[in-house]
């Protein structure tokens, strides 16, 4: 078989790369099909991997299988297109959106699972299977020696990550980046992680303030493991947190309130903070629980398996909508704005 893997944001290619390490292994054959501002800081571990950047060079590839890490894929590139999910985002009403461009969903979870599954029985011309989000294979078997020393943190700190989504209604840099300035403590590293979306003056100020140390890697894998908390807000990264059971202070988060400690006011951050150094365990059993709603696969064999449930799959016979206007935009977005991957 052939793949293709359709990559708009640099932040996708560690949800893909344990799906590349699998197909390695086997005799199919894969490209990607890049953005070019992921192509120019696309990673040398990758650099084997030929790379397609035309539609034209699409369209004579011939893919069996177009793997999307994201929430759009052009409709015109052959293949079954396949939506793997750009995060964890089971919160929010955008992740469960069918905008008509995939024929198979590759759920992470009995929650994401359920959703889906009633939409399928709506349109009907769409397959949904439950698979795990490969990024958690990435994240599970992440090579963690040395890390600290490979990253320059200081051994005898507490680390602290802070990584709000950068949706205006969800997101909680706006409010708390202030109070992290007057709280912070010498005994303490921040580290802060911000979307490639977020607003930029924002982003700006925050490299500006001392104390910081703002994260730009594409990959927040490492910091993940390197941080003793992680503070965010309605973020999917809170769920891939979660797989390393460490303790989450989350601000107005909109579900799944006892995945920690969440707060309501900045006022209450500190608090939080000191409450979860000295019991991380507290919400232990919390974390676990929901886990199994949102990713119960953690054997760190979810791409191997989602690659075998590809080789096979069958899809309905109905076919997709004519979705004219999800087309329009992205001829306009090709015409006009240099396309989605552009």
């Amino acid at each position: 078989m052939k793949f293709m893997f359709y990559i708009s944001k640099q932040y996708s290619l560690p949800i893909v790369e344990p799906l590349i390490k699998v197909l390695q292994e086997t005799r199919h054959e894969f490209v990607f099909y890049l953005a070019r501002k992921v192509k120019r800081v696309f990673p040398e571990k990758f650099q084997f991997i030929p790379i397609l950047t035309t539609l034209q060079e699409t369209k004579d590839f011939v893919a069996d299988m177009v793997l999307v890490p994201g929430n759009f894929v052009d409709f015109r590139i052959p293949g079954i297109k396949v939506q793997l999910f750009h995060g964890l985002g089971v919160e929010k009403p955008s992740h469960y959106k069918i905008r008509h461009f995939f024929d198979v969903y590759c759920t992470s979870g009995p929650i994401v699972t359920k959703n889906f599954q009633r939409r399928q029985k709506r349109y009907k011309y769409f397959s949904v299977v439950e698979t795990g989000w490969p990024k958690v294979d990435h994240i599970l078997n992440y090579n963690t020696v040395n890390l600290k020393d490979r990253f320059n943190i200081p051994q005898n700190k507490k680390i602290i990550l802070f990584a709000p989504t950068h949706s205006s209604k969800m997101q909680s840099a706006q409010a708390l980046l202030p109070t992290i300035s007057q709280i912070k403590k010498e005994e303490e590293l921040w580290l802060l992680k911000f979307h490639e979306l977020m607003d930029k003056d924002l982003v700006a100020k925050a490299k500006q303030t001392a104390g910081f140390r703002v994260i730009e890697d594409y990959d927040i894998t490492p910091y993940l493991h390197l941080a003793d908390l992680l503070i965010s807000d309605t973020s999917s990264v809170i769920y891939e947190f979660m797989l390393l059971d460490k303790p989450i202070v989350t601000y107005r988060t909109l579900c799944r309130e006892d995945k920690g400690i969440n707060i309501s006011q900045p006022s209450e951050l500190r608090p939080a903070i000191k409450r979860s150094f000295a019991k991380p365990e507290e919400f232990k059993n919390n974390r676990k629980k929901h886990l199994q709603h949102v990713n119960p696969r953690q054997d760190g064999k979810i791409s191997k398996n989602l690659i075998k449930i590809l080789e096979t799959i069958e899809l309905p016979k109905k076919k997709k909508p004519l979705n004219l206007f999800r087309k329009m935009q992205i001829l306009y977005h090709d015409k006009f704005k240099k396309g989605y991957l552009r």
